[in-house]
């Protein structure tokens, strides 16, 4: 089933597209994050612009992270108030990276750019992922993970409030700088920010487990809504017809992941997940260095 896409200028098997937006939507639900850090690469790997691929992914990952945020709410899963410190801070940074990526996109280089960050951030934070996920599963991360607290640096910030939700007494500054971080990343990336934010919330802030998830969705849902608005006022590269197609799979994933979410071993999820981030950052690596035949092809219109 060819559809053809207006922006990216090309056609595209629609029931790919479909179960791509699905695969983006059970990770959503499972883990938390809104699947971009896949969505993007793989769009690209599939022959879609990159520009277009990163303003589109994030504008679908909005789609996929509100069945997850409903989900999540319902029971009791997420920090409202942790959430909308983050969420000023993802606003504020989607305003500093369309900044970026028009400034990159002047000079030529915004794709080589998007590239090279998802190789830096995915390959980290997949080694990180799996060397955790290892550890617990023989038995050494247990006790640190019992013993979890905040950054040091996060305890010295003045202005200090209670999350209650989260468990914490912490000054908002160190969220707020979390989303800022956060949504550069989104507006640059086309990523939800989850597979930077979960660990963040986890290791820098010391937040609860259990509300990690739920918020780190709370988040992704509006700061990827910041962003879609700037690439559609700045950059103009947000393909609807693509979004729509992922759309259609990410809402029903979404559901499916956070049922699944319940039932699964969180270690074997995040091992199976760190697997999946290093092969993707790989990949990316390859494609830096790779040189076509035919660096020019010339065809009939």
């Amino acid at each position: 089933m060819d559809v053809y896409l207006p922006i990216a200028n090309l056609s595209v098997n629609g029931l790919w597209i479909v179960a791509l937006g699905g695969l983006t939507g059970v990770l959503s639900g499972l883990f938390g994050v809104g699947g971009g850090f896949l969505t993007t690469p793989l769009l690209i790997f599939y022959g879609i612009p990159p520009t277009v691929a990163a303003a589109s992914a994030s504008t679908q990952v909005t789609g996929a992270s509100v069945t997850g945020v409903l989900a999540h709410g319902g029971r009791g899963g997420v920090d409202y108030r942790m959430g909308m410190v983050m969420v000023a801070g993802g606003v504020i940074g989607s305003g500093f990276g369309a900044l970026l990526f028009r400034f990159f996109r002047s000079i030529g280089q915004i794709d080589v750019v998007i590239s090279a960050l998802y190789v830096i951030l995915l390959g980290t934070i997949g080694l990180l992922m799996a060397r955790e996920s290892v550890q617990t599963l023989r038995g050494k991360g247990n006790a640190q993970a019992a013993r979890r607290r905040h950054h040091p640096l996060v305890a010295s910030l003045p202005m200090r409030w209670r999350f209650y939700r989260s468990g914490l007494y912490i000054s908002p500054l160190a969220p707020l700088v979390v989303g800022i971080a956060v949504g550069i990343l989104t507006m640059l990336m086309g990523v939800g920010g989850g597979f930077i934010l979960v660990p963040a919330m986890l290791y820098i802030l010391g937040m609860s487990a259990n509300v990690v998830v739920g918020t780190s969705l709370y988040n992704i849902l509006f700061v990827t809504m910041a962003t879609t608005m700037m690439h559609s006022l700045t950059t103009k590269a947000v393909d609807i017809v693509l979004v729509f197609l992922l759309l259609v799979g990410s809402v029903t994933g979404a559901q499916f992941g956070s049922q699944l979410a319940v039932k699964a071993k969180p270690e074997i999820l995040r091992l199976i997940l760190a697997a999946i981030v290093l092969m993707v950052a790989f990949r990316m690596f390859l494609g830096l260095f790779y040189q076509p035949d035919e660096i020019y092809t010339i065809y009939p219109l």
